[in-house]
């Protein structure tokens, strides 16, 4: 259960850029680097995690440790797939920009524009509701999805199938959390609302506009979208949860709650190169790039997750210990735990992922988050960012 690094030359369409080997010290440096912290991620207990770095030029460094099965010790696959969760939401974000670019979605559509009485009743109106609030988690919306907090109601729920109607309901049966505009809070709902919206609009699901407007012009080919399936392609590690002492349990087996949006599997090749092409430039025109990195401030609650934090649209900045700041989306569900970042020039990139979520208590949930959020800091840092 140790760690290993391998330096390597990166996907295709990186090693096609133009070549600027980074000095071997600072080569170095970054490796040294990810392979402590890895090791301080396992050292909280951490089953299994797989990290790449990917710095000017393309290069590589990566670094695996722990183990993909708890039962027979198989070692991480540095290009095994996780649940990529919801930096998904990054994907759907994109593609609401990209329709808003061609004239086809406004940011300041209402909801009721699109989806009229979906959003309505216990004080919820779709009509004061906007494209950009759904993507901003500024829609006061409030959250209700399914979820499990012990292994029996995994074990009860894990092939359950809600469409998005139904979670839309769900919503709809609270009050909002604020009125549209007045606060922040995260909203999964949100997001169910925004492929409904992008469906309406193309008449397509939002699937399929993943597939033909980011992951086939962008070559990635694995990021893939399962759908109700509870199964993952291989390599993959075993999905944990930690429910507390004496029950850590194989989670991997389990239909995401939200089919359409969250059932994407990826690798930590795709994500970086996905994060890359977007904040590089390849996905969206200058004005809708900006838009999406127009901020607000996150809620108390996620500042202690992000310090410093602040979220734009379907993408959340992050400041850097050496100056500046870096953009990602993390997810978490079905036991793997991601976290990501970028240079604001697309540059440089880093992804963590672990295939166990220690979630039982709030002190257990931060030291996991710190020890990944100071993975990309130190990645990104080391490389030069700015």
């Amino acid at each position: 259960m140790g760690v290993a690094v391998v330096i390597g030359a990166g996907a295709a369409a990186v090693a096609a850029r133009p070549a600027g080997p980074a000095p071997a010290k600072r080569g170095w440096a970054v490796e040294q680097r990810l392979r402590a912290d890895v090791e301080a991620i396992r050292a909280l207990g951490v089953s299994g995690v797989q990290a790449r770095v990917v710095g000017d030029g393309g290069r590589e460094a990566v670094a695996v440790g722990g183990t993909a099965d708890l039962g027979t010790g198989r070692p991480v696959s540095p290009e095994g797939y996780f649940r990529m969760a919801s930096t998904s939401k990054t994907l759907v974000a994109v593609v609401a920009l990209q329709l808003e670019a061609e004239g086809k979605v406004s940011l300041d559509d209402t909801v009721e524009r699109w989806l009229p009485g979906v959003v309505r009743g216990n004080g919820n109106d779709g009509r004061r509701i906007t494209v950009r609030q759904l993507l901003q988690h500024t829609s006061g919306i409030h959250d209700d999805l399914p979820g499990y907090t012990t292994a029996e109601e995994y074990r009860q729920q894990r092939h359950d199938v809600h469409g998005s109607g139904e979670l839309v309901a769900r919503a709809m049966a609270h009050a909002p959390d604020f009125p549209p505009g007045e606060g922040w809070q995260y909203s999964n709902t949100g997001y169910v609302l925004l492929g409904m919206v992008v469906q309406k609009a193309t008449g397509r699901p939002v699937h399929q506009e993943v597939e033909d407007r980011v992951l086939r012009p962008l070559g990635l080919g694995g990021t893939r979208w399962l759908g109700a399936s509870s199964a993952l392609p291989r390599p993959h590690a075993q999905a944990y949860q930690y429910f507390g002492p004496g029950s850590r349990v194989d989670v991997t087996d389990q239909i995401p709650v939200d089919p359409e949006n969250l059932s994407y599997a990826t690798t930590t090749r795709d994500e970086n190169e996905l994060l890359r092409a977007l904040l590089g430039g390849r996905l969206l025109p200058a004005r809708q790039l900006a838009e999406m990195r127009r901020t607000v401030p996150v809620s108390a609650e996620v500042r202690q997750l992000w310090p410093g934090g602040r979220y734009g649209l379907g993408l959340v900045e992050r400041p850097l210990s050496c100056g500046g700041s870096y953009w990602g989306h993390e997810g978490g569900d079905g036991g793997f735990i991601t976290l990501n970042g970028v240079t604001r020039d697309g540059a440089r990139s880093a992804v963590v992922s672990m295939s166990e979520a220690r979630g039982d208590q709030p002190e257990h949930i931060l030291a996991q988050e710190n020890a990944a959020s100071a993975l990309i800091d130190h990645a990104l840092c080391g490389t030069g960012a700015r």
